[in-house]
């Protein structure tokens, strides 16, 4: 089968990292592959910086709603069910634009007793970021708002700065990547909102395992492009759900669309996407290290054998193709780096540029503002 974007070009990390930096522009790549491998250190100190901050998910009562859009949203996605522990509260992700178009149907019959809103947003100035705060701010004036963005001079960092029922976290600059891609904008994003939420992740043991990911897994990423896929597809449980949808938009952004993928549960396979699934596939799984679900995952990795099925395949966790022992809900944050550096070396061995893959401007880096309707 021909390969949907022509001719692909070996590539590796370490080449793509020992280029000068004149090639690396030239080549396009030159922000995305600094944006990536940044993020440990970056990590520390948004750590440091959470930890610091006077803003948490734990005050208030009610209910709580995570929203972004896009690569935002799915942070939400990835941290719904560990803050829903963490908070002993309902918590529920909604995309910005479904709360734009269908607030009510979200909204609690308790919401009358207030709740609170997460925001996260890298630049915070796509149309549905404030739209979504004004939008509570005028039905829901008893609501909470607590906005997460990179970017401190983002309409979501600066409209609200006087109004009390709104409190702005803004991490560090250099997490406001400047590729059209999120990567360590979604990784700050999500481990503050961890942090605020009352968790206490190992933020050492995070960077460190992201550091050896980066040593130890190139020869394993550049054997799965050479070996090429047609389509990809993104697999995980929990927190890693969320994970693993966030993974199947990289590849997809970077690609400009030549790579359809999609993103499932291990037991939501089954129910029909599996069909997607053939020998010219790449099947990137994250695996659990607690009971039941590495079962599950093991048995649905099993299915897809005994079928006659020979994707190419990328399992990360314990014991897998790229391995870590972490903390189940903190091996997101690893997952998604795995997908970051296989979307952007895919991206360079199509010939496409990782920091604008977008030949035509379909998408960009912050959405063509439209109207906001009510």
């Amino acid at each position: 089968m021909a390969h949907p974007g022509g001719a692909v070009t070996s590539v590796s990390l370490s080449a793509l990292r020992t280029a000068a930096d004149d090639e690396q522009r030239k080549r396009g790549y030159y922000h995305s592959l600094r944006e990536i491998l940044q993020q440990p250190s970056t990590w520390l100190e948004t750590a440091n910086r959470a930890s610091r901050s006077e803003v948490g998910l734990q005050a208030g009562e009610g209910p709580v709603l995570l929203t972004g859009s896009g690569s935002s949203h799915y942070i939400g996605e990835s941290l719904e069910p560990i803050l829903a522990r963490t908070l002993h509260r309902p918590v529920r992700a909604v995309p910005a634009g479904s709360l734009l178009t269908d607030v009510h149907s979200y909204l609690p019959a308790s919401s009358s007793r207030g709740g609170t809103v997460v925001s996260f947003a890298r630049s915070g100035d796509s149309p549905e970021s404030c739209g979504v705060v004004d939008l509570f701010l005028e039905i829901a004036p008893h609501w909470r708002h607590v906005v997460l963005t990179c970017n401190r001079d983002g309409a979501l960092a600066t409209r609200y700065r006087e109004h009390e029922n709104v409190a702005v976290v803004v991490l560090a600059d250099r997490t406001n990547d400047r590729s059209l891609v999120m990567t360590s904008s979604f990784t700050n994003l999500w481990l503050a909102g961890r942090i605020l939420g009352g968790g206490s992740p190992d933020v050492g043991a995070l960077a460190t395992a992201a550091s050896r990911l980066f040593e130890e897994s190139d020869a394993l990423f550049s054997e799965t492009i050479d070996a090429r896929f047609d389509n990809a597809v993104y697999l995980g449980t929990g927190a890693r759900a969320g994970a693993a949808r966030e993974g199947a938009l990289k590849m997809l952004e970077m690609t400009d669309g030549r790579i359809p993928t999609f993103a499932d549960t291990f037991l939501g396979l089954r129910h029909g996407p599996m069909c997607a699934v053939r020998d010219e596939t790449l099947l990137v799984g994250f695996l659990s290290s607690s009971e039941p679900s590495r079962s599950y995952e093991l048995d649905l990795l099993g299915e897809i054998e005994d079928k006659g099925l020979l994707p190419r395949r990328i399992l990360a966790g314990p014991g897998g193709d790229v391995s870590f022992a972490l903390d189940d809900h903190d091996s997101a944050v690893l997952a998604v780096v795995v997908s970051q550096l296989l979307g952007l070396m895919q991206s360079v061995s199509l010939g496409l540029q990782p920091d604008s893959p977008s030949a035509e401007g379909v998408i960009s880096r912050v959405v063509r503002g439209f109207e906001i309707h009510r």
